[in-house]
């Protein structure tokens, strides 16, 4: 983090004072921004409340989304427009579904909110205003602890604050619903569900492609099943959408989630299971054994049960991990076995990155494990297969 005085940091730093004195009526002087470690267009601060009315936080972190040149808003939409039919076009409802996320989380109940509280907002400004979580750990550096046993206390810490961030969350869809509605936000779903619905069916060309492997219609069968827990599924509830542990830190009050631009409701197994994969989304990867990753699951269930009894069962538990752990790996092979050598290199900046051979050869290993566990013989016999290839592919 470093301290900054030029713009485009004092532009912002006055459009939050200015949006900060129409909410109470005062002036708000904003002084000391301290660079957060926005990316692209983001520019994320940490200020100090000079002249503070209202009782307003002491220290406000204030995130905007930067305007781009016209010419650069013609690029971006001329790419758009390139894309393939099947492609998902997220133009710029990220911000505004960060904002509703920011919306909803701070309607909760103090205790049940998982992140940041939003003190104020502009739509038309791209710009929030946060209550600032003080001094904070990344998870990633406590992950990465030589110390086992605090690094399994870490695992479930996590665990267990997911499966509260659901069960404070669960019947309340329809308010999150509204809130999108009244931000004009132009898709109510969850733009990641079109992403799996583009690119889901790929995988079977690519295994083929590359790793010369003939997947099985019984495996295209369950991960068409599991891909529809992205728009629906039966244990549904809020969730940031990128838990990355880029984007989880811990501090006093316990572990927090930051980063809702992909917020949205969807089936809360996938949430314990991007964990239980190690974080599918990135190449960031954390020792899992079955006795840590059995542990994980234990820990989200005690929170959830009560929301979810039917979870209290066993084989049902088993049952749906796999098929929430299925679907992940299956994606984070499309995303990471290719050579795409940007997402590859922007994966690889966050802490706790592995190289994909790595990652990806232990997210099979993982998937045929729970397979194992569920009682799936075919899913496992696919899983290692895929892993035994990926080793030969790499070697």
């Amino acid at each position: 983090m470093t301290a900054l005085l030029a713009d485009p940091v004092s532009e912002v730093v006055a459009a939050a004072e200015q949006l900060l004195e129409r909410r109470t009526g005062a002036p708000v002087t904003l002084v000391d921004p301290i660079d957060l470690g926005g990316s692209g267009r983001t520019v994320v601060l940490r200020v100090r409340c000079a002249e503070n009315p209202f009782s307003l936080p002491r220290t406000l972190v204030i995130k905007q989304v930067r305007e781009l040149s016209p010419e650069a808003e013609a690029r971006r939409i001329a790419a758009y427009a390139a894309l393939p039919a099947d492609e998902p076009r997220v133009m710029d409802t990220a911000f505004l579904r960060e904002a509703v996320s920011y919306q909803f989380a701070t309607a909760l109940a103090t205790d049940s909110r998982p992140g940041p509280e939003l003190i104020a907002y502009d739509l038309d400004a791209r710009l929030l205003v946060l209550t600032d979580l003080g001094d904070a750990t990344p998870i990633a550096e406590l992950l990465q602890q030589a110390d086992e046993a605090a690094v399994t206390n870490s695992l479930m810490a996590l665990a267990q604050a997911i499966g509260r961030m659901h069960a404070a969350t669960v019947g309340r869809e329809e308010d999150f619903t509204a809130l999108l509605r009244r931000a004009d936000v132009p898709h109510f779903g969850n733009s990641i569900s079109e992403q799996v619905v583009a690119s889901a069916p790929k995988v079977p060309a690519l295994l083929r492609r590359e790793l010369g492997i003939e997947v099985g219609q019984d495996i295209v069968d369950r991960v068409t099943k599991a891909a529809r827990l992205f728009d629906g599924g039966r244990y549904r509830a809020f969730s940031p959408s990128d838990l990355c542990p880029d984007n989880i830190i811990v501090n006093d009050a316990g572990v927090r989630f930051l980063d809702y631009e992909w917020g949205g409701f969807r089936d809360a197994t996938l949430d314990i299971a991007y964990a239980l994969v190690s974080f599918p989304g990135c190449l960031c990867g954390v020792e899992l054994s079955p006795e840590r990753s059995a542990a994980m699951a234990e820990a989200w269930r005690a929170e959830v049960v009560g929301m979810w009894p039917q979870l209290s069962d066993d084989e049902v538990l088993c049952a749906r991990m796999l098929e929430a752990q299925l679907i992940w790996v299956w994606l984070s092979t499309y995303w990471f076995l290719p050579d795409d050598h940007e997402r590859i290199a922007a994966a690889r900046e966050h802490h706790l990155s592995l190289p994909r051979s790595k990652a990806l050869i232990a997210r099979w290993n993982t998937l045929a494990s729970c397979a194992d566990h569920a009682g799936a013989p075919d899913v496992a016999a696919h899983a290692r297969e895929v892993a035994e290839r990926l080793a030969t592919y790499w070697t």
